[in-house]
């Protein structure tokens, strides 16, 4: 089961900041989670930020949120990283023309071949998923959802996305199994206590996103400094 850092090691560090995904890297995180909008650059143009709530405001304090590319220049050269694009109706600065879409998959292709396996796009909103796999159909993609229903599953399916994120109160090896079953990984958010941790990797579930990267691996008896292989978004058989 990988372990992935909720907006980086945001137990540790304050989320979304070029430290927290530092951290999590040293922690011996499998992979991040960070938050993608598109904002203004104050001269006429328009910038992607990695934030997760709606933005300020004030454009100085807009200008002081750090870029998506400086938060992927923190995230190493091993961790998977989750791409969450915020666009939905209740997120604030929803944009049904899908202008964050663009720009971020071509940041992602900027990375090169090199990164092209550590990618897995989500979001709440399943429109800005679906387009995604119009714009961008090479990235994997995921809907976040508060459970894993049999008609969210049947969407996902059949529109071609690899996962599925559901919350992780209510999850149970049923459902997971009923993921797998349609060949959707199930990566569950948010949990940072040990034991349902340890919970989730016994009903099979491919992912946990956490605060706290550390306790996760401690809770799986595993540690920053064990060998192991490279870490890849979970494909089920």
């Amino acid at each position: 089961m990988n372990i992935v850092g909720h907006r980086g090691a945001s137990g540790a560090e304050l989320e979304n900041t070029q430290r927290a995904f530092s951290v999590a890297d040293e922690m011996g995180a499998d992979g991040v989670e960070l938050d993608v909008r598109i904002a203004s650059d104050g001269r006429g143009g328009q910038r992607l930020v990695v934030f997760h709530n709606p933005l300020p405001h004030d454009q100085v304090a807009i200008d002081a949120l750090p870029s998506f590319d400086e938060i992927l220049d923190a995230c190493g050269e091993r961790m998977l990283i989750n791409v969450e694009i915020k666009n939905s109706d209740d997120e604030g600065g929803h944009d049904p023309t899908m202008a964050v879409v663009p720009p971020t998959i071509a940041a992602m292709h900027r990375r090169g071949p090199n990164w092209a396996n550590r990618w897995l796009i989500s979001s709440f909103s399943r429109s800005t998923v679906d387009h995604c796999r119009l714009v961008g159909p090479g990235f994997p993609t995921a809907l976040l959802v508060y459970a894993a229903t049999d008609e969210a599953i049947a969407h996902l399916a059949n529109g071609g996305h690899s996962a599925i994120h559901p919350a992780v109160e209510g999850l149970d090896a049923e459902r997971v199994e009923a993921c797998h079953r349609a060949g959707l990984a199930v990566n569950a958010w948010t949990c940072n206590d040990p034991q349902r941790i340890a919970e989730l990797a016994a009903i099979g579930i491919d992912g946990v996103c956490t605060d706290v990267p550390d306790i996760a691996l401690e809770a799986l008896r595993r540690s920053a400094s064990d060998p192991d292989l490279t870490p890849m978004w979970g494909r089920p058989a």
